[in-house]
């Protein structure tokens, strides 16, 4: 399995991702755009993601590295729209998952998670 390699330029939260699927030209999968979450309300709101970019194409692989408490599972999260973004977009295939709801994440979850679960190394 090849890893993609990511570059990161530092101040603005972008991540760009570059390996044999961008060669290929394979379509994007997933493209998250200046996505925010904010924890608390009123004053005490918390931004725990900030402004963060990637895209992954079809056949890649994106890893998060971080500190405990940096806002990786946060961020995974918002991507599932488990969090609900403050602002940004999150397109999988396509579909912009900042404007579904109820059945509908329901439903492009569990087909993504069957997938997942079936491709599982340890079956």
């Amino acid at each position: 399995m090849l890893v993609s390699a990511l570059r990161v330029r530092r101040g603005s939260g972008v991540i760009s991702a570059h390996g044999s699927a961008a060669l290929r030209r394979e379509p994007m999968l997933l493209s998250v755009e200046n996505l925010v979450v904010e924890y608390g309300a009123g004053a005490w709101r918390v931004q725990a993601v900030s402004d963060v970019s990637f895209d992954v194409r079809r056949g890649e692989t994106l890893g998060l590295v971080g500190e405990s408490g940096c806002g990786k599972s946060t961020l995974g999260r918002a991507v599932l729209q488990l969090f609900r973004p403050r602002g940004g977009r999150v397109l999988f295939d396509g579909t912009d998952l900042t404007r579904e709801t109820g059945e509908t994440l329901r439903r492009l979850r569990s087909i993504r998670a069957g997938a997942s679960a079936t491709s599982s190394p340890s079956r």
